[in-house]
């Protein structure tokens, strides 16, 4: 005979787990207050609900004092009954109470940059240090980060395009982003010749078992 059958057939009871019951919005207040508040909420005629809503609140008040605002201010309550019953319970409110925005605000929208990229492969970031580099005073400071740069961008551009890259093309790019203030000749300047930089996907050898 299967355990459910023996249970049922001697009418044992057993109290259910909390770990089987939902959540509790305020755990503090306990699972008994929390089953007077949905039962609250569930009563269907106003005046009721809201005679049975102050006498939670009379039993919160009792439970835990320290909870009442100056001059006996029960606003703290009343904000807590609307979050227990998922501010779901149609009474009126004899305070402006807690709100589920108040409660759970929307995240701020994350602001996008403006402005369309010229070209994706180099990213906006790259685009800005290049106006700011353009800038610089002369010097080999100047110098040496433009070479980076170049070299990164070239970088960039393998990955877009394996195949392969003109240097004449990265150089003329970069005149771009700089409005004309870096122009470099393709003829006399020269860029790192990098290897294939794709990464190269390797086979998992398995293990014979002995």
């Amino acid at each position: 005979m299967e355990q459910e059958e023996i249970l049922t057939k001697n009418k044992f009871k057993f109290l259910p787990y909390n770990t089987g019951m939902p959540n509790l919005p305020l755990p503090e207040y306990g699972r008994n207050i929390q089953n007077m508040v949905d039962y609250c909420v569930e009563i269907p005629d106003k005046e009721e609900r809201t005679a049975c809503a102050y006498g939670i609140v009379k039993v919160m008040k009792t439970l835990f004092p320290n909870n009442v605002g100056e001059k006996g201010d029960m606003k703290k309550f009343w904000d807590h009954l609307n979050i227990m019953a998922r501010f779901e319970l149609d009474i009126d409110f004899p305070c402006e109470v807690v709100t589920a925005e108040d409660v759970n605000p929307k995240p701020s929208r994350i602001p996008y940059g403006k402005g369309n990229i010229r070209f994706r492969h180099y990213g906006r970031s790259l685009e800005n240090i290049i106006r700011i580099v353009a800038d610089m005073e002369e010097g080999e400071e100047k110098e040496r980060l433009i070479s980076m740069i170049a070299n990164q961008m070239k970088k960039l551009m393998l990955t877009h395009n394996p195949d392969g890259v003109d240097n004449a093309k990265i150089l003329k790019d970069l005149a771009l982003y700089s409005d004309g203030k870096i122009n470099l000749d393709p003829a006399t300047y020269l860029l790192h010749e990098f290897q294939d930089i794709t990464p190269v996907k390797t086979k998992k050898t398995r293990r014979k078992r002995k």
